[in-house]
């Protein structure tokens, strides 16, 4: 059994707590999904946003689901470098799998998808 990374990313339309937390879990959701994963074999879930987007704790939207309150989740301001995506919601969830590293599905949604179109595939 290893430790795995997924890395996931969405983007909001504004600097809204209801869209920020909405766009959180739908991105969760899909890297759940797509990678079978159950919270008891999360690790540790690391969020990130771009500067703009102050209007809530992203964590907020994992803390109210079903058997995640023991998941340890960390929230960070995204390194502001000019010309970066704006509001941005960036996730890194690290599972514990027997899964090899090619078979990590990463997730990439909305406006997201140009940040990573080598990962991002169809699906996107």
């Amino acid at each position: 059994m290893w430790v795995r990374g997924i890395r996931g990313a969405t983007t909001v339309q504004a600097n809204d707590a209801d869209e920020i937390l909405q766009a959180t879990s739908e991105l969760l959701d899909e890297i759940v999904q797509r990678n079978g994963v159950e919270p008891e074999s999360i690790a540790s879930v690391w969020i990130t946003m771009t500067e703009d987007l102050n209007a809530t704790f992203p964590a907020r939207a994992i803390r109210t689901l079903p058997n995640w309150e023991l998941v340890p989740i960390m929230c960070a301001l995204e390194i502001p470098v000019e010309g970066s995506l704006p509001k941005c919601i960036r996730l890194l969830v690290h599972i514990n799998t027997d899964k090899s590293q090619k078979a990590i599905q990463h997730v990439y949604l909305k406006e997201s998808a140009q940040l990573r179109p080598d990962l991002a595939g169809p699906a996107s």
